[in-house]
């Protein structure tokens, strides 16, 4: 089944569109063209091959495969392989793909707690240290 990518998004900006300021939104987007300024949601923000933002952007989640000249801070961070994030990332979960072009420092967020539905789920008992087994010296056959 085929995952449909622009779920919860309101907000397209095409690739000729030039956008000059903060654009602040409650759901997704998806930026083709240029944005030169931040861009903040709760929701989703996907810059396409073809986009570009010169500044910070701060969401839900970030999914980046154009360029981003600014400070990347949300839950989830998705570099793709033809991206370039020039600035920082703070992120509970990064994927960073082959090909991708990354220049600053990552830092996990460790404000806000992870989403229920991105925590690690484990089916079954959970593995127990095994005791640690006295040792004996076992006599040397190079012994003199």
């Amino acid at each position: 089944m085929k995952r449909n990518n622009q779920k919860h998004v309101e907000t397209m900006i095409g690739e000729d569109a030039v956008i000059t300021g903060e654009i602040v939104l409650k759901g997704g987007a998806i930026i083709s063209g240029k944005v030169m300024g931040n861009v903040k949601t709760s929701g989703t923000v996907r810059v396409t091959r073809t986009g570009t933002i010169e500044g910070d952007i701060e969401a839900g989640e970030a999914t980046v495969g154009g360029t981003v000249h600014g400070n990347v801070q949300a839950v989830k961070v998705v570099l793709r392989g033809d991206s370039k994030v020039h600035g920082d990332i703070v992120y509970k979960q990064l994927v960073i793909e082959e090909g991708a072009s990354f220049e600053g420092r990552c830092d996990i967020d460790t404000n806000q707690p992870l989403p229920e539905s991105e925590k690690l789920q484990i089916d079954g008992p959970v593995a127990q240290e095994e005791p640690e087994l006295p040792t004996e010296e076992a006599p040397s056959q190079y012994s003199n």
